[in-house]
């Protein structure tokens, strides 16, 4: 099978790791990268020997697939274009700005048969990857913490759509119901749109999950426990790894059951790579990649009702 024709726009920060994996990849072949700024797109194509572009539009109809790192308000128009022609879509969270936009992408998408594959990177780490063979039914309550250092780079939209967004992408596909209330609490601190926050989401199916992100913290935590009725689980997305808390047959006091705990380590993975693998995966089998167009939608769409009732609090 001939190779996948690959690009990516926007190779700053995060996009330049696009480019590196798809230089590296047996089934793709990149042919292009493209920056608004010159110099970051020569230093980039440069070390991966492919053309350096300012503007992606020459690329469009000459490649199978691409990435999409650019800044978020140009999401839409680049994998709107793409998508209209032919060209299969990896979008960095969030998918896009506004609902409306995912809206037309997801349908466009239809349209031309072309997969969108959103970039909930967290998806891809091995703990929750492992995850499903421990969940026995719905959890019935999710606690989750987000905690993170202040970083200059993602201060144009608020820590919801920064960093909330990835517990409630992983939360709605885990929970698999609609979102019946939300009640949200948060405050600026070094930028003028919420810094910190916390939120309690409630389901359909009488799930509740209590969610709190911070880009201010003095420590990196990534954690996340499941209640379900028959044990606890928590993950440890920054160490990957499992602990799952289950009733032993023995007792810890009369009639108290004793708690058995199984511990699951995973190695480091690459979970960029392993994001990009699905996605060039999907396209060469024609199967479903694992975080959609609709699925990027959803989360976009709870993160923006969660900043709204955050703008109403500190009105």
């Amino acid at each position: 099978m001939s190779k996948i024709k690959t690009a990516v726009v926007g190779v700053g920060y995060l996009g330049k790791f696009h480019a590196d994996k798809y230089a590296m990849l047996p089934n793709s072949e990149l042919i292009a990268v493209v920056d608004a700024d010159q110099e970051t797109a020569d230093s980039i194509a440069a070390k991966h020997g492919v053309q350096a572009l300012t503007d992606y539009t020459p690329l469009l109809g000459q490649v199978d697939a691409v990435s999409i790192a650019a800044p978020t308000t140009l999401h839409h128009q680049i994998a709107r274009d793409f998508l209209s022609h032919g060209a299969h879509v990896l979008i960095e969270k969030p998918i896009t700005v506004t609902v409306e936009e995912a809206d037309e992408l997801v349908e466009l998408g239809k349209q031309h048969q072309r997969l969108i594959q959103v970039g909930h990177l967290e998806r891809f780490n091995a703990a929750i990857l492992d995850l499903n063979k421990e969940l026995h039914g719905q959890p019935t309550f999710i606690e989750s913490h987000r905690l993170a250092p202040f970083n200059p780079r993602a201060t144009d939209v608020n820590v919801v759509l920064d960093l909330m967004i990835h517990d409630i992408d992983i939360i709605l596909d885990i929970v698999g119901s609609d979102v019946t209330s939300i009640a949200a609490s948060g405050t600026p601190v070094l930028t003028s749109s919420p810094d910190i926050a916390n939120v309690r989401l409630e389901f359909e199916n009488g799930c509740v999950a209590n969610v709190t992100a911070s880009r201010v913290s003095m420590k990196t935590e990534r954690k996340m426990r499941l209640f379900q009725p028959d044990s606890c689980i928590t993950i440890d997305f920054q160490n990957r790894a499992m602990n799952v808390y289950r009733k032993g047959e023995g007792e810890m006091f009369p009639g108290i059951p004793e708690i058995v705990n199984t511990e699951s380590a995973y190695e480091n993975n690459d979970a960029l790579l392993v994001e990009i693998e699905a996605f060039l995966d999907s396209i060469e089998n024609s199967k479903p990649v694992l975080v959609s167009g609709e699925a990027g939608r959803r989360a976009l769409a709870t993160a923006i009702e969660i900043s709204k009732k955050l703008s109403e609090q500190n009105a």
